[in-house]
């Protein structure tokens, strides 16, 4: 870069004998002061982009619904087909370091299929987000995070699942946007019910992938994410 090589070039003349500097070197060094300033705040700026969090807005719309640390006083329960005869077995393990194994044997015999976790009631408001983010280390097979609300058909509980994806053995986050959650009753889909993100009462993780097999997968969070907050 030539602003480089002349502040060096300037400083090395000072510095040799700086009462000896002409009124070239004097007039080139003013000269080009003001763009040599600006550079050099430029090459500043763009080191600093390297930082952890340089990148990141400062002022991110988010709320933490589970950190699985036994702090967020959340209370999970497991619930597995054999309500509806099935036989698939499902359990939850904490984790010392913070983290929630939720693991078990999937079977599809007895018309069953599925096995699932859930919390216990909650009173959420999450119309300014955008989704869910959920950090995992899965098996490489397909879940569900569902929420419920007050929506209800036939007097029961509406539930709004989206589905997605984790890599065996690796920790990933993962976004799921609101505007995927789609509702259901027992398996019939009800393509009519919306989420209403300011009224969430439960949310739940679930597998029903219709692989019978062992599953296994570790959560970090359950996180909403959502625009930049407005300045001011």
């Amino acid at each position: 870069m030539e602003w480089i090589d002349l502040l060096a070039t300037a400083l090395g003349a000072i510095a040799l004998n700086p009462l000896r500097l002409n009124r070239r070197w004097h007039h080139m060094i003013i000269a080009s002061l003001p763009q040599t300033l600006a550079a050099a705040c430029g090459l500043v700026l763009c080191c600093s982009s390297g930082v952890k969090g340089a990148d990141e807005p400062s002022a991110v719309r988010s709320h933490s619904i589970a950190e699985f640390d036994g702090k967020d006083g959340m209370n999970w329960q497991v619930v597995n087909d054999g309500v509806m005869g099935g036989l698939s077995e499902g359990k939850l393990t904490p984790n010392p370091a913070g983290t929630m194994m939720f693991s078990g044997m999937l079977s599809l015999e007895n018309n069953g299929g599925f096995s699932t976790f859930r919390s216990s009631d909650l009173k959420l408001d999450l119309s300014s987000d955008l989704g869910l983010r959920l950090r995992v280390k899965g098996d490489g097979r397909t879940y569900q995070v569902r929420l419920a609300t007050d929506a209800l058909f036939r007097g029961m509980e509406v539930s709004f699942a989206a589905e997605f994806a984790t890599m065996k053995g690796e920790w990933i986050d993962v976004k799921v946007p609101f505007a995927d959650f789609k509702g259901s009753f027992r398996g019939l889909d009800l393509p009519k019910e919306r989420l209403d993100t300011s009224k969430v009462r439960r949310v739940s993780i679930l597998i029903g992938d219709k692989k019978q097999a062992p599953f296994a997968v570790e959560l970090d969070f359950i996180r909403t994410y959502g625009a930049t907050a407005p300045k001011g």
